[in-house]
């Protein structure tokens, strides 16, 4: 009975003989969907600013899986064209699955919010997400064959894309957009073997939010509004992006999963 239950599980969540490339792997959530990819079964290729924080990379092979870093800067454009083709071209690597995980923020009172940080904040969250899921898309659909699993895009969401927030305007604006991207290239990929999904954290005690975190009094309003009675952790993570790399998620098209604690249905 264990042997069944384990092979229907393995069924559904396993990811052996995937390969994942990915964004925003070196900390917080971003980590933890690396290592649960790795625990899975997928070896994991890691998208990072430049090789000297190895810590995740050496934790997939301590797990026995395997991982290369590719380097390139998020916010450059022509560093972001380099990446598909390196992995794919000239690593020769077939990629299954591909997570946007990658992102900055930027806090300033609305009025006074610079242009700069704007521009840098959807040039990172936005158009880079867009770059790179259009490049995988464009390979998932050149290498797929008839019969092949298919092949999965999840692109990490924000409580900010159904709100505004306060203080992060080009943020709320990213995230919004990531909705819409992913909705419409599900629109185009769905039918041909690609599914395209969201997944839209809620506050979650990481680096990213130390602002918050650090502020008694948002932190407590924040924390008082949370059914659940806790910030989130990147643990949370793991089932939710199991699911979505899965072949349990192959019905599953252009939805936005959100792990928040119930944030949402306050």
């Amino acid at each position: 009975m264990a042997s069944s239950s384990s092979s229907y599980l393995q069924s559904l969540f396993g990811l052996d003989g995937k390969t994942a490339l990915m964004t925003g792997g070196t900390r917080g959530i971003g980590a933890n969907i690396a290592l649960s990819l790795a625990k899975a079964g997928a070896d994991v290729i890691l998208i990072q600013r430049s090789e000297e924080n190895t810590a995740t990379r050496d934790d997939i092979i301590a797990l026995g899986r395997s991982s290369r870093i590719v380097v390139a800067d998020l916010a450059s454009k022509e560093s972001i064209k380099a990446v598909v083709p390196k992995v794919t071209g000239e690593w020769g690597l077939k990629v299954d699955i591909f997570i946007n995980c990658g992102g900055i923020q930027r806090r300033h009172p609305a009025e006074l919010f610079p242009d700069e940080d704007w521009e840098e904040v959807l040039q990172v969250n936005l158009s880079t997400c867009f770059s790179l899921a259009r490049d995988v898309g464009k390979h998932m659909l050149d290498t797929r064959k008839e019969g092949d699993a298919r092949g999965k895009i999840i692109n990490i969401a924000s409580l900010v894309s159904f709100q505004g927030g306060l203080t992060v305007p080009a943020y709320a604006a990213a995230k919004h957009g990531i909705l819409g991207l992913t909705k419409a290239f599900s629109n185009d990929w769905s039918g041909k073997g690609i599914n395209v999904n969201a997944i839209a954290p809620g506050y979650i005690s990481t680096e990213m939010n130390t602002a918050l975190i650090a502020d008694p009094t948002r932190s407590r309003q924040i924390l008082e509004r949370i059914p659940s009675k806790r910030w989130g952790t990147p643990d949370d993570f793991s089932g939710a992006v199991l699911f979505l790399a899965g072949a349990g998620s192959d019905y599953v098209c252009g939805e936005c999963l959100t792990v928040d604690g119930g944030w949402m249905a306050r």
